[in-house]
């Protein structure tokens, strides 16, 4: 067997990769541009992915491919139908991130709530000991307790982060397609015009694609706080800037982006220098704790497949 990895710069430098040799011939490529990636996998019986986008185009020649096996929960880099179409198997990882996602979103929305960023530099830059005043209460931040905390998809990320926000007393609601008793239940309009803070937790699909949209974000309040972790496209970017540049609303945090890296004509670049404004490189998934249950996971996926188990497959 030879597994093909094209992109273990994604997975940070930290954790080893060894353990895949154990299991057959392994080629590690820091990263690989697309107009390589032919050429990379044209041998190889199994892919191991992250961000490099496999399709028609670079797949057709790979004779030998059994398995692409995703290093995230989210498979669209990766043509499905075409995969089923080849008799091609494709695995994601469920649920290895959770905790390192909801902490991060919670972090982000904490630091947002409270200006942390903006008192730490007003103390490192001196301002503190110049003022000569025991203490600094400007800008103004809110308790949480009480406030409503709208959780924009309810998978296993979202619950985890519903359950942080309510020990944190708020009134937690959420939108979800199918809903739930676990919490109450409101239209995406309803969530938005209510909601204090709002995190965003939904896959990348084309239901899901821009439906943060422009008239959603219009109807939030002036004082809310806005987080996305999820996917880039699921939310109009240049409409939250706009948002935030208006100051039509309070806040807002992103760790994820339509094109990744951020592009430099991305809207959010314009956001650079407002301190309300949280922007992190698409790192809430990593915890290294994440990362190492995620590469488990990839490894119980190839030897489950040649075992002729069925585990975490998306192309069925």
């Amino acid at each position: 067997m030879k597994i093909t990895i094209l992109d273990s710069v994604t997975l940070g430098d930290d954790i080893s990769l060894e353990n895949f040799s154990l299991i057959g011939e392994t080629d590690i490529y820091p990263s690989t541009p697309q107009e390589l990636v032919e050429e990379r996998i044209s041998d190889c019986d199994v892919i191991v992915v992250n961000k490099v986008k496999l399709n028609e185009t670079n797949l057709a020649q790979a004779k030998n491919l059994k398995l692409i096996c995703i290093t995230a929960t989210g498979f669209d880099n990766v043509d499905i139908a075409y995969c089923r179409s080849k008799n091609i198997a494709v695995c994601n990882v469920k649920g290895y991130s959770t905790d390192s996602v909801s902490q991060v979103t919670v972090a982000t929305v904490l630091s947002l709530y409270n200006h942390i960023p903006v008192y730490d530099r007003y103390v490192k830059d001196g301002s503190y000991t110049a003022s000569g005043v025991h203490n600094c209460l400007t800008p103004v931040y809110r308790e949480l307790a009480g406030k409503t905390w709208g959780i924009i998809g309810l998978g296993n990320i979202g619950r985890q982060v519903a359950k942080v926000a309510q020990a944190l007393g708020c009134n937690v609601i959420a939108y979800k397609r199918k809903k739930t008793d676990e919490y109450k239940c409101v239209s995406l309009a309803e969530l938005m015009w209510t909601s204090d803070i709002i995190t965003i937790h939904l896959p990348l699909s084309d239901s899901t694609k821009n439906i943060v949209n422009k008239s959603m974000i219009s109807l939030m309040k002036s004082s809310a706080v806005i987080v996305n972790a999820a996917r880039g496209a699921v939310w109009d970017e240049q409409a939250i800037a706009d948002a935030v540049m208006d100051g039509k609303i309070a806040a807002m945090g992103c760790d994820v982006y339509s094109l990744e890296p951020m592009s430099s004509e991305h809207p959010f670049n314009k956001l650079v220098g407002y301190d309300n404004v949280c922007l992190l490189p698409h790192m809430a998934w990593g915890a290294y704790e994440a990362r190492v249950r995620c590469m488990d996971e990839v490894m119980l996926n190839i030897k489950a497949f040649f075992a002729g188990e069925m585990r975490n497959r998306v192309d069925v």
